[in-house]
């Protein structure tokens, strides 16, 4: 009779590193081989090394745009102040004093050209002749647009109050030498606008100095002009604010920036 052989199993061995489970399975033994350990890593490096990078490319376009903005604004629509020339009228026939008669009439062009990128307009408003420290007429400049980057003549008259001028010291010493100096001031206030989309107010102020020769029939004139926005002052103290910020926070973004790769 012959007996079967009996075989004895060993219990199979265990090894944990070389048996794979399932992430999130709830096995201690769950491990890692150094390669899958070591594309991990590497996988984890290269995400937060292109999340950086989109943060950067994001900050450093946003910045940009700023920049062209800004440099916009302080050069090609910074307002700059309008030029201004007046120009008497018919002074051939201009008569300063004539009998029975306190006024003397004298007709005026004034020139100004906008060279800003928007367009001006101002309610009805006066400007002044000046005698010395004496307000000798007025100017009538009614309401008025000046477009963008163009010339505008305004004509109108000034009539002279002539009983003013005989109460003045002055006037006879001026008249005796041929040469009769005036000033002619003027505040014009209004909206500007640009694009068809950006108002603000504003506010001009000109000055004239207009010289009469009354023995050579022809008269000269200075003037000068400024400009005020109120916006832009204020922007532009904001924006020399926001620059000293932004380049602090810029910096401290790109230390952190590369701590981070």
């Amino acid at each position: 009779m012959m007996r079967s052989p009996i075989f004895f199993r060993s219990p199979p061995l265990f090894f944990p590193q070389n048996q794979v489970f399932f992430k999130g399975s709830n096995n201690p033994y769950y491990p890692y081989s150094p390669e899958a350990m070591a594309t991990r890593d590497l996988k984890i490096h290269l995400s937060k090394r292109q999340r950086g990078l989109r943060i950067c490319l994001c900050v450093s376009s946003l910045l940009i745009i700023i920049a062209v903005i800004l440099i916009l604004i302080f050069t090609l629509f910074k307002p700059k102040n309008p030029a201004v020339f007046i120009h008497p009228l018919d002074l051939e026939n201009f008569q300063l004093l004539t009998p029975n008669s306190t006024t003397a009439p004298l007709g005026l062009v004034i020139t100004i050209q906008n060279p800003n990128y928007a367009r001006f307009k101002h309610g009805n408003c006066n400007g002044y002749l000046k005698y010395g420290d004496t307000i000798i007429a007025e100017i009538p400049l009614g309401q008025r647009s000046y477009p963008a980057r163009t010339t505008t003549n305004v004509t109108t008259t000034a009539n002279i109050e002539t009983e003013k001028l005989i109460q003045d010291s002055n006037f006879w010493s001026d008249i005796q030498g041929g040469i009769f100096n005036m000033t002619a001031e003027a505040k014009l206030s209004g909206k500007v606008r640009m694009v068809k989309i950006i108002r603000h107010k504003a506010k001009i102020s000109i000055s004239c100095a207009i010289s009469l020769n009354m023995t050579a029939i022809r008269a000269t004139s200075t003037c000068i002009s400024k400009i005020k926005l109120w916006w832009f002052l204020i922007f532009q103290r904001n924006c020399v604010r926001l620059y000293i910020a932004s380049k602090v926070a810029l910096r401290s973004f790109v230390i952190g920036l590369y701590c981070l790769l």
